[in-house]
Order: structure tokens, then sequence, then C-alpha cells
């Protein structure tokens, strides 16, 4: 049993928690497939790995790894293609929108702390709507991506709120791993792409079903409830 303090801004992931970006990334990795004169990989298996961006995504495909002869070919490929259609099926999951207003409504803050590049975040932001968020820090604007807490951090200081004042929300283990060893409050979104079971073996302070649930837990804290995970 978890007891947490009341928030003072709150932070996400984006792949998986803010946005359903899978479907784009599915068919990055598919166009791929059929220039090599394969099949498309059935989306149900390229969906899981979508967190994991192009590795998960060519593992998935093509059962490589990043280190096996033919990956870097393949990943560049891949980037190319999703970095020039980003915004055809991807979207922000239901909910996320009522949920940022949300916490705009009760003054708390809220940002974006993902380990997708720079190249691919930016332009995003606001094809997708988030262009509003209190700080963006992507996997390469500092030395090190999650699960190590520096991109955390580097999120807290902007945002001008300190680490143990702030939640972590992630669809991801490294998501609960980073914000643990930034001194935050984590929360595992169990809408995310890794579905609702496997969050419960990650040890966060609080597994939340949907957006609306997880405003609904902030603004308990908020206004002066303990909470338990």
């Amino acid at each position: 049993m978890s007891f947490t303090t009341a928030p003072r801004a709150i932070l996400f992931d984006l792949d998986g928690t803010l946005a359903d970006t899978a479907p784009d990334l599915a068919a990055a990795v598919n166009r791929l497939r059929t220039d090599r004169g394969l099949a498309p990989t059935p989306y149900d298996i390229l969906r899981p790995t979508a967190s994991h961006g192009a590795r998960g995504m060519i593992g998935a495909a093509f059962g490589l790894k990043p280190e096996d002869e033919g990956f870097v070919e393949l990943r560049d490929e891949f980037f190319s293609y999703y970095e020039n259609a980003m915004m055809v099926h991807s979207s922000l999951f239901p909910g996320v929108g009522t949920l940022l207003a949300g916490l705009a409504d009760a003054g708390l803050a809220w940002g974006i702390v993902t380990n997708k590049s720079a190249r691919f975040t930016d332009p995003l932001m606001p094809l997708i709507g988030l262009d509003h968020a209190g700080c963006v820090i992507s996997g390469d604007t500092t030395p090190h991506a999650k699960p190590h807490p520096a991109p955390l951090l580097e999120a807290a200081r902007r945002i001008g709120v300190a680490p143990e004042q702030c939640w972590y929300v992630g669809d991801d283990l490294r998501d609960i791993q980073g914000g643990r060893a930034a001194g935050m409050t984590t929360v595992a979104c169990q809408w995310g792409y890794c579905g609702a079971s496997e969050p419960a073996s990650w040890e966060a302070d609080h597994l939340v079903d949907t957006p609306e649930a997880l405003l609904a837990l902030v603004l308990a804290s908020v206004g002066g409830v303990t909470l338990a995970a």
C-alpha cells in the first residue's frame, strides 16, 4: 500500500499514454515489409510494441535486434516513412482531452517526457493537439533516456515544480522505473499498449484504467483526500 501526497504537476509519457500513435508506427514498418515483397505484419502483433519505437516495431516485424546486421538500414528507412506520415491515423486516447482540461482547471501544470526523438516529437505536438504542454522532454533532450531519471528531473526543472511534487504517468515499465528513480509518484495507465494485466507487476504507486479515472484520482488528492494505490 503506497500513500502519496497531492501533486503540483502531472508528467506524462506520450506514446501509449496520451497519444495512440501505434497505427502510424505500424504503417511505417509495414511499408518496409511490402517494399521487400513481404506480407504486412498483423496490427495486433505490432501494437503492443509501439511504446518501444523503432526497436519494438522492427523487432516484431523482422525479428531483428539493434545489434543485428540490417537493423540500422531498416531503422533509417522506418524513420523516414514515419516522419512523413505521423498523423494519418494517430490521435489522443479517448478521455485525454477531458483529463488535460481538468488538470488545467485545477491549476495543475502538466508536461510530457517521452523517449521519442525530438525529430518526431516537435512536429507531432501541434498536429496532435498537445502543443500547450508545460514542457516537452524528448528522448534526446538530455544525455539519457528513460528509465534514467535525467529527463524526468529536467521536466520538473523546466516546469518549476520539485520532483517529489510531480506525478509521472506511463504505460511501460521504464516509465515507472524512471519516475521512481526521480523521486516522483508513479502512475501506471492500463489503457496503454501493455494492456491491463502487465502493469500490476510494476509496483507503481497507482494503477488507473482510464484518463477519467486518473483525473478523479488527482482531483481527490489535491482536494485533501489521502489516497492509497
